[in-house]
């Protein structure tokens, strides 16, 4: 895949698939839709999205409120696909966990004709025991029946997302397991559930996002690409708010990058900002091409 800008919207904004046709005039290098389920579900009981001005950061409970798999592709259908499209797709929440494989095929097949990439979420904080598919063995039988539905070639690329809150150990282990199944790429990070930079609680549950999630994704990044670096993408999320951070991330390894939570704060000429800042570093240290700078750090 080619992107016009390193730029997308992560996923959790355009819910319903409807924002589609005005974000692609954003100035988005891309636009991930979702997280969508299987079966249509309101998310979960409001208030579930609290802001924090000061700490440039959110926290968000919302449960995957989206319209369901079916509904998401009458949308699609629709639509003109002008810039790329990424879906990402995650367990309902009445299926049981062992039942998620077959969960997100329904959901993966009726929605990959519509999408340029596919993301398989396990790492959301808000739906019950969905982190659990992170460990080896579910994660391994997760990847192994969507290969047995799909053949050992997914009809797109297919991305995993991860949780900022994996050990290192953890973290490396899984990608291991994605490069032996012959997964495309990684998103690095969802949001985390450590609440520790807002100060002295309580705090609400949820998953916390923005600046204070910026090292950890950051340190994801750096980490992955010393074992996946050359061989699959790495899409850097979490907590970026500048160019400044944006190169950061893409020097660290990652070939992408999303933005939620500043687009939030600091409104949408985000897109802009970012990609006039890394063409200034590109012009004023005479890189012919983006993709010269990702991994930087570690060569």
């Amino acid at each position: 895949m080619e992107f016009r800008n390193p730029v997308g919207i992560a996923a959790g904004f355009d819910k319903t698939g409807e924002l589609y046709p005005s974000l692609i005039h954003m100035g988005f290098g891309f636009i991930e839709i979702g997280t969508i389920t299987a079966k249509e579900q309101p998310g979960n009981e409001t208030p579930r999205l609290f802001r924090y001005p000061k700490e440039k950061a959110l926290i968000n409970r919302m449960g995957f409120n989206n319209p369901g798999a079916d509904k998401l592709e009458s949308v699609l259908r629709n639509q003109r696909k002008l810039v790329i499209r990424g879906i990402n797709a995650g367990k309902s929440k009445v299926t049981p966990i062992e039942e998620s494989t077959e969960d997100y095929i329904y959901t993966l097949k009726k929605l990959s004709p519509y999408a340029d990439y596919a993301v398989i979420n396990i790492s959301s904080p808000n739906t019950p025991g969905l982190r659990t598919l992170q460990n080896k063995q579910s994660l391994t039988e997760l990847l192994l029946g969507i290969q047995k539905e799909f053949g050992p070639k997914f009809p797109i690329p297919l991305f995993l997302k991860f949780a900022p809150d994996l050990s290192l150990e953890e973290l490396k282990e899984n990608l291991e397991i994605c490069l032996n199944l012959h997964l495309d790429g990684v998103i690095l990070t969802n949001t985390t559930l450590d609440k520790n930079s807002l100060g002295e609680g309580p705090h609400p549950e949820g998953g916390l996002s923005g600046n204070p999630l910026f090292e950890k994704a950051l340190s994801f990044v750096s980490e992955a690409y010393k074992v996946v670096g050359g061989k699959i993408p790495i899409i850097g999320v979490g907590g970026i708010d500048s160019g400044e951070k944006a190169l950061r991330m893409m020097l660290a390894g990652a070939s992408l990058i999303q933005i939620y939570t500043s687009y939030i704060y600091q409104g949408p000429f985000m897109p802009y900002e970012i990609c006039s800042y890394l063409d200034k570093y590109l012009r004023s240290n005479k890189i012919k091409h983006i993709s010269e700078i990702i991994g930087l750090n570690h060569k």
